[in-house]
């Protein structure tokens, strides 16, 4: 009932009606990726902490804002998707169902660990977890079909933006608090992407990325 609510509530009114993606949030269990502690708030409109305190960023992202980041990027089965920020493997999980292949990065050795417990414990076989500074993205499996950032940023670096093919999608979480804009880069030729404002939100910092300089007067 709690999952039926967290769809109906949480996430259609969120514009999140591709079946597709509603189906796959019943098959795939979320709360096989919670804390044991956070269990049951599992399916509450909020973000979860990986580590006590949530500190540094480590969280899961709300459900409806994960939803409908996976609808806009419209992955296909053929597709080869890079994440940056494993977390607790929720997010790999979700995308190892719509592509062909998933590489998620993880800053956090530890929590790159439980990322790969998790995946495998729920018979997910097509996510490559690695243990990385994903600011850099993933150079030796470039180019990319999607990415995705499961945080937030300052801004996107060039260097991801570089690893999509011509066609290719990067959602990430960009700006600085109060508001934040969950935006969608499409790479429309080897030197342009459009940029594409979904919607607004506001969620930690992934690690590892630079924050521009803050001058004091």
């Amino acid at each position: 009932q709690a999952r039926f609510n967290m769809i109906e509530q949480q996430i259609r009114p969120w514009d999140v009606l591709d079946q597709s993606i509603l189906s796959l949030l019943t098959t795939v269990k979320r709360e096989d990726f919670v804390p044991p502690a956070w269990r049951e708030a599992a399916f509450t409109d909020t973000e979860i902490p990986l580590v006590e305190g949530g500190i540094a960023g480590r969280v899961m992202l709300s459900p409806k804002v994960e939803a409908r980041t996976l609808q806009e990027l419209r992955v296909s089965h053929h597709e080869k998707v890079l994440e940056v920020g494993a977390g607790s493997g929720y997010m790999a999980a979700l995308l190892s169902h719509k592509a062909r292949q998933v590489h998620t990065l993880e800053i956090d050795v530890e929590q790159a660990d439980i990322a790969r417990v998790n995946l495998r414990r729920t018979g997910v076989s097509n996510v490559n977890v690695l243990h990385a500074d994903g600011s850099a993205g993933l150079n030796a499996q470039a180019p990319f079909d999607v990415i995705m950032l499961s945080g937030s940023v300052a801004q996107v670096p060039s260097t991801l933006l570089d690893q999509l093919i011509v066609g290719g999608r990067l959602a990430a979480i960009v700006g600085h608090e109060p508001v934040m804009h969950a935006t969608l880069f499409t790479r429309v030729s080897a030197e342009q992407w459009r940029q594409t404002i979904l919607f607004d939100t506001v969620a930690p910092r992934l690690l590892g990325f630079t924050e521009p300089s803050k001058f004091a007067f």
